[in-house]
């Protein structure tokens, strides 16, 4: 004890060295490691390029039923929103203003025929005098004359007759083909056939397969001809478009894929737009008419596209660029030209190769160099 108090120096190099030990530790744990930085390659493959068009669903028949002849709604045969065969009955219309009418034809029909008979009993008595010159020529030809007239009245009697038929059998309304009806637009009671009351009382609907309706831009139109278009025969362009797709309201994807139809012979000057006709099946009938869907069409593909995250790229002033990693594992700033945007990735049309890092989701944490 006494040794060390009797040699200062002793005592500061001692603390010097405590000293300096301590602060070098603490230098190595202030010492932050350098962050890590996520990167993906730029992928590169055959990309389609997709649009969607708002669409309308239609049934692929849709029949409205009308009346025909004016009168009351007296029966009406059927549950609405049903399934309906072709030829049942659907409507009954009161049937008794027409049934008269048929039977005053018939009466005035009846009349008609004895007229033809006299007429014709008259020419042949007087056809033997004429031919001994008993009567002169002129009774002949008058009597002919009433015989032709007698005959042209009762086929005029008998097409009365057979439209007064028709319009009792208008009474009784039918369904044209298999399908589903829809909600009546008239009750029992109603006077139907003319304002202002409906004149459609419903319409029948085969939803087996649908029509999906929809207005593509007239230059969507062009890069599709081009792009399927054959050497022949540019007009029948639609039947070589691929399988469409049909997104429904709720973003879910409709099982079956459709076909286009047709395309329409003219664009609208008003709007500038073509009218395209798909074919969807509907085997589960889960679409109905008057369903609004997104179509799906592919316009084109891409060979050799490059594609990065939508992550991956930054946006100032309508300018696009990107983080990317060099050979020398640093960080430097690229400007890109951006295409289409597919699902969460970009296509990218200019400023990245394939294979090339780029910098993901730490685009605060890093800068060139």
């Amino acid at each position: 004890m006494n040794n060390l108090n009797s040699n200062p120096l002793r005592i500061i190099g001692f603390f010097f060295i405590a000293a300096l030990l301590y602060s070098c530790g603490e230098k190595k744990q202030t010492t932050a490691p350098p962050p890590e930085i996520p990167v993906v390659e730029v992928i590169q493959k055959n990309v389609p390029i997709y649009n969607t068009y708002v669409g309308q669903v239609y049934g692929n028949s849709d029949i409205p039923i009308r009346a025909r002849v004016t009168g009351f709604l007296t029966g009406m045969h059927f549950t609405e929103g049903s399934k309906v065969e072709k030829g049942q009955l659907l409507y009954t219309v009161d049937p008794e203003p027409f049934q008269a009418q048929v039977a005053t034809q018939e009466s005035l029909l009846a009349e008609a025929k004895t007229g033809l008979a006299k007429a014709k009993s008259d020419l042949d008595r007087i056809k033997p005098l004429a031919e001994i010159n008993a009567v002169s020529k002129s009774d002949l030809d008058a009597a002919q004359a009433n015989y032709d007239a007698a005959r042209a009245y009762v086929d005029a009697q008998q097409s009365n007759l057979r439209f007064s038929n028709i319009n009792l059998g208008y009474c009784r309304i039918y369904s044209p083909l298999d399908g589903v009806i829809g909600k009546t637009n008239a009750r029992v009671g109603e006077f139907v056939g003319q304002d202002p009351n409906p004149v459609i009382l419903n319409t029948v609907s085969t939803i087996d397969t649908v029509r999906v309706e929809f207005y593509l831009a007239e230059a969507d139109y062009i890069r599709i001809a081009r792009e399927y278009k054959s050497q022949s025969n540019v007009e029948r362009v639609h039947e070589r478009i691929p399988n469409l797709k049909l997104i429904l309201s709720d973003g879910s994807t409709f099982k079956f894929v459709g076909y286009v139809n047709f395309i329409n012979r003219e664009v609208d000057p008003q709007t500038g737009s073509l009218l395209v006709q798909t074919i969807f099946p509907n085997p589960e009938k889960l679409l109905k008419p008057g369903q609004y869907a997104k179509v799906v069409i592919k316009m084109r593909e891409v060979k050799g596209g490059l594609l990065v995250p939508q992550r991956c790229v930054m946006e100032l002033q309508g300018q696009h660029s990107v983080y990317v990693v060099n050979d020398t594992n640093k960080v430097e700033s690229r400007q890109i030209t951006a295409g289409e945007r597919i699902g969460d990735m970009w296509l990218i049309n200019k400023g990245l190769e394939a294979g090339e890092k780029v910098v993901i989701d730490a685009l605060q944490k890093v800068s060139s160099g």
